[in-house]
């Protein structure tokens, strides 16, 4: 008798018998291969582990009852791997600080895997990761980072995002893409050589492309995709979406590299993929481990993605808790008219002199809690954490949602609060305070990205007072994606003064 002609005589009985005794067997086998001293954590479904155990519409708040039940440091599988959860400061430091060395690479997943390969310098590890790091960092501090040079960009771009707000005189409209614009073209400036119009209707196509490509990723089809890629890359869905929206990304930034390889000067690099192109000439005729042209479209991409998304974000939030806070927005405009005056734009040095200003944007990014989770790590050999085992493999997430609204830190952990970085009056650094992470992979754009929030952030008060639309509650909801951001909201920006002027 042939096998199929068996399954064919089968009773529904039969099929379902044989599926439980399957399911036990792969649970037993499961169970099995789990260290006897592994972090506790719950049950987990034979194949399928922890997948559907957090709520996919709020996963950061639905693990804080994980962690009730099961302490500071627990286990989970998810997307077909073995994941340890880490919450509290001491815990998490030992594995970012003191392990650093030990969790310091990016776990490859089925769909990072397919989209972003181990290229670039968000997804690669080991040497190719350290040439990539130290060569942008080197490069963009060239082309201003932590200057005067920068500065006056993020200074340009914001008197050119105050400009557009004022179009819309007073009435209702929706910030995110002016604001994804302008802090797009601060990263652009220096990564492709020149900035984009709030009306060119390409590239406001690819920041919403861009926009679809961070929500898609937290689809049904795509957590599937990385428990059984085999079956999925056949069968359609939101995944198949991603993939296109990813190619044309990768179009656009060949597109520009192409151009700049038709234009290059020999004698300067005047942006990253100029100095990077120049780089690679460096290896002609010999094959570099680490620099090549499918590293420079991922440098390029990570740098356009991260130099986009967390700020614009962030700054959303801002003009949200503005609005909803009109008299901390108060505050900060006592403070700015005080300091700054009306007659020129803010610089970098005015921050230490404005510690409301200062303490109202460190709240909002605590609030705003861009990365719940942070950027997964990944153990690169077994080791012990909190006396639990970890094997070599496992995913590592720091729960920075408990950390930044732990009540033992934090006076009114859920609420938007500038007290919380002051004392007496002065901006106070807190220790429990980690949104650019920690450690060897700490974010490499903090000090662009402090720069960007107090300058945009402070130039917008300086021009307007935000406030609800007429008859309108705005809504302090959350957007699940590769980061949380503000549901979509609009908003009014009603002028204060005139225009102050760039300069001294």
């Amino acid at each position: 008798m042939k096998f199929p002609s068996l399954w064919e005589g089968a009773s529904l009985k039969t099929l379902l018998l044989f599926s439980a005794i399957f399911l036990i067997l792969a649970s037993y086998l499961q169970r099995r291969r789990r260290h006897p001293n592994s972090p506790p954590g719950p049950f987990r479904l034979p194949l399928l582990g922890n997948t559907f155990h957090m709520d996919v519409k709020k996963p950061h708040i639905s693990l804080q009852e994980t962690v009730k039940k099961y302490g500071n440091i627990f286990s989970l599988e998810l997307l077909g791997s073995p994941v340890v959860v880490v919450t509290g400061l001491p815990l998490i430091k030992e594995v970012l600080v003191n392990q650093g060395h030990v969790f310091i690479d990016r776990p490859h997943t089925p769909l990072r895997s397919y989209i972003f390969k181990t290229f670039g310098l968000i997804m690669s590890n080991g040497q190719e990761w350290k040439d990539q790091r130290r060569f942008t960092l080197m490069t963009l501090r060239n082309f201003g980072l932590g200057k005067r040079t920068l500065e006056l960009r993020i200074q340009e771009e914001a008197t050119c995002l105050t400009e557009a707000i004022k179009e819309e005189k007073g009435q209702p409209f929706d910030p995110h893409f002016p604001i994804n614009n302008a802090i797009s073209n601060v990263i652009c400036s220096v990564t492709f050589g020149n900035r984009f119009e709030y009306h060119d209707s390409q590239f406001r196509e690819l920041l919403k492309i861009l926009d679809e490509v961070i929500v898609l990723q937290t689809r049904w089809e795509c957590q599937l995709f990385e428990i059984f890629p085999w079956i999925m890359k056949y069968l359609p869905g939101a995944h198949k979406k991603l993939f296109r929206e990813m190619k044309k990304l990768e179009s656009f930034v060949l597109d520009i590299i192409r151009q700049h390889k038709e234009n290059l000067n020999s004698e300067e690099a005047h942006d990253f993929i100029d100095a990077y192109l120049k780089e690679l000439s460096k290896y002609s005729g010999n094959v570099s481990p680490s620099f090549n042209e499918d590293n420079l479209v991922s440098c390029t991409l990570d740098l356009f993605f991260a130099g986009t998304e967390t700020t614009s974000s962030t700054l959303r939030w801002a003009l949200l808790y503005m609005a909803s806070y009109p008299e901390i927005q108060g505050k900060i405009q006592d403070e700015i008219d005080r300091v700054i005056g009306q007659s020129r734009l803010p610089t970098m040095a005015d921050k230490e002199n404005m510690p409301y200003t200062n303490a109202a944007i460190h709240d909002v990014q605590r609030m705003g809690n861009i990365l719940p989770f942070n950027v997964p790590r990944m153990a690169r050999v077994d080791t012990t954490v909190a006396g639990y085992h970890v094997p070599k493999g496992a995913l590592l997430v720091t729960n920075l949602t408990a950390l930044h609204r732990d009540p033992k830190e934090w006076a009114t952990p859920d609420t938007f609060n500038p007290e919380h970085f002051l004392e007496n009056g002065q901006f106070k650094k807190r220790e429990s305070f980690l949104p650019f992470s920690a450690g060897k992979r700490i974010c490499l754009g903090e000090q662009l990205a402090r720069a960007e929030l107090f300058i945009f952030f402070t130039c917008l008060l300086q021009r307007f007072t935000f406030q609800a639309p007429p008859d309108t509650q705005l809504s302090l909801d959350f957007r699940i994606g590769l980061t949380l951001s503000p549901v979509s909201y609009k908003i009014c920006a009603l002028p204060r003064e005139t225009q102050p002027k760039l300069g001294p």
